[in-house]
């Protein structure tokens, strides 16, 4: 008998701390079996008391390494007999400052894991994603995917690119009965976001600091609901389409807006 003894799984990438550990949780408290990585591993052994024995596996993995991930993929699928009910892509990691002073190896760090990392998550998950009827590839994308951030211009690359291969594959592997999603958060409380933007967030609106469960919830809700796009909080959605509609306008907003 496998670990998983038929229960529903899912494969969180960044499960330590943030919205990885928020969705760990939630998910665990709804009986479904936990594959939870991170390269934190003192937060995954955190992870692993508090979600008790037998409710899942957790393994200190870097995205990056195709290897390793697919060993990981691997014993997960053997704790869950082949079922993967929802692979989240969701590690990442931000590093920033104005693009022409940035250190390249910085900047090849968030491409590779931010990027690279979900490609690699993906790309070997699908045969078992395939196998698992009703199952959901979902990945996190960021609020900069609706209009590029200054000064975290290779973040906001990177998830843009998440939200354009989160819609392509959406087409992609509706014929192979997977269904495929992302979440644009705003600001979340976690430890990605600087202090000084928590800090200095408003109280009320689409840039409001979020805690992290709300993304967790979002996850939860995209298992049944068909959505491609999910936002945190929803007032991100008319921003998107105010973007869309006049992008220039909006540049120059920002840009009066970032004038000292």
């Amino acid at each position: 008998m496998s670990l998983a003894s038929g229960r529903k799984s899912i494969f969180i990438t960044g499960a330590a701390s943030g919205m990885g550990l928020e969705t760990a949780r939630l998910f665990a408290a709804e009986g479904w079996f936990v594959g939870g990585y991170d390269v934190n591993g003192p937060g995954l052994d955190a992870l692993a008391a508090e979600l008790g024995p037998g409710n899942g596996i957790f393994e200190v993995l870097d995205v990056t390494n195709r290897q390793g991930y697919a060993a990981a993929l691997d014993r997960f699928s053997q704790a869950t007999d082949g079922r993967l009910d929802i692979l989240f892509n969701n590690a990442g990691i931000g590093r920033g400052g104005p693009f022409a002073e940035q250190d390249f190896d910085d900047i090849l760090a968030v491409v590779n894991v931010n990027l690279v990392g979900v490609l690699n998550g993906i790309r070997l998950a699908i045969d078992l994603l395939k196998a698992t009827p009703g199952s959901l590839c979902f990945s996190t994308s960021f609020s900069s995917a609706i209009f590029g951030a200054a000064n975290i211009a290779v973040y906001s690359a990177t998830k843009h690119a998440v939200k354009g291969l989160t819609e392509a594959l959406s087409v992609e592997f509706a014929p192979l009965g997977v269904r495929v999603a992302d979440a644009l958060p705003g600001v979340i409380d976690t430890p990605l976001i600087p202090r000084e933007w928590a800090e200095n967030a408003p109280q009320e609106g689409m840039w409001r600091l979020v805690p992290p469960v709300e993304v967790a919830r979002v996850v939860w809700r995209a298992y049944t609901e068909d959505r491609v796009h999910w936002y945190v909080p929803e007032e991100l959605f008319p921003y998107d389409v105010e973007i869309t509609t006049d992008p220039v306008a909006a540049r120059n907003r920002i840009i009066a807006n970032r004038a000292p």
